[in-house]
């Protein structure tokens, strides 16, 4: 609860005090559904419309580029949150499940430290600018953990494969190999954050069903595969995190597509 429920930035890029191997059968308790987090000043979470976030052929501009590092320090915000929601959210689920949930939310948490110390290396604040909820207007639709491994792990996570190099390019493009590594890192976590989410895919699918069928079916709407890739696409991280050949090539064959609906 103490990331969620944190009122300063330091606070919620504060590792759990919980070791990764301490969450066990023993620890359950009730579910406990958060609507929304406490934020610190500055990082109240406003109305989409409200929380632009430049495009990145804008990584060239240093003053837009900060907006763009402050956006993605936000979407590990908004995760590490969401790991700690599903830990509170579904106390009946396996301890590995759990405990792979902190230890992909500490992850989180040291992107944002990165993101951060680039932010303020660029004369700036995390806070100094709007941020948007768009990962926790999901919650609602969230029930179950496969639910949430669908929605957080196979669409969100599997997406940021294409983002994260899409980003790194742009930024050494600019010269900014600090952020461009910065990139690459969170690129080589995210790997096994979705493979975290496939491995439990194929333990809670259905017998009779592919992983892309449960995967369509679990996703909370309106996301989906158009929203599980970036206008590139890494096939080979992808198969590296253990998709299979069809679940890739469905990804692939798929037009992706912008919030909103828009072709990226």
């Amino acid at each position: 609860m103490g990331v969620l429920a944190a009122d300063t930035v330091d606070a919620k890029w504060s590792p759990p005090p919980v070791p990764l191997d301490a969450l066990t059968d023993a620890d359950r308790t009730l579910p406990i559904r958060v609507d929304e987090p406490t934020r610190p000043p500055g990082l109240a979470i406003v109305e989409g419309g409200r929380a632009r976030t430049p495009p990145l052929t804008a990584m060239h501009d240093p003053a837009q580029r900060v907006r763009i590092l402050h956006s993605l320090a936000n979407h590990e915000l908004q995760a590490a949150e969401l790991f700690a929601w599903a830990i509170l959210a579904f106390p009946d689920a396996p301890p590995r499940f759990r405990r792979g949930c902190l230890a992909i939310l500490c992850e989180e948490q040291a992107h944002g430290r990165l993101y951060c110390a680039r932010i303020e290396a660029m004369g700036s604040r995390f806070g100094a600018f709007p941020v948007n909820g768009h990962f926790w207007r999901k919650v609602p639709s969230i029930r179950t953990p496969l639910q949430f491994v669908c929605t957080m792990g196979l669409t969100f996570e599997n997406a940021n494969l294409d983002f994260a190099l899409e980003h790194a390019a742009a930024a050494r493009a600019a010269g900014d190999e600090e952020t461009a590594a910065v990139l690459d890192r969170v690129h080589r976590d995210e790997t096994g954050h979705v493979r975290f989410a496939w491995e439990h895919l194929l333990l809670w699918k259905r017998p009779d069903e592919t992983p892309w069928d449960c995967y369509v079916r679990n996703v909370a709407p309106p996301h989906g595969p158009q929203r599980a890739r970036g206008a590139t696409f890494d096939r080979d991280c992808r198969r590296a995190a253990g998709l299979d050949e069809d679940f890739v090539a469905r990804l692939a064959a798929t037009e992706p597509e912008r919030p909103g609906g828009a072709r990226r």
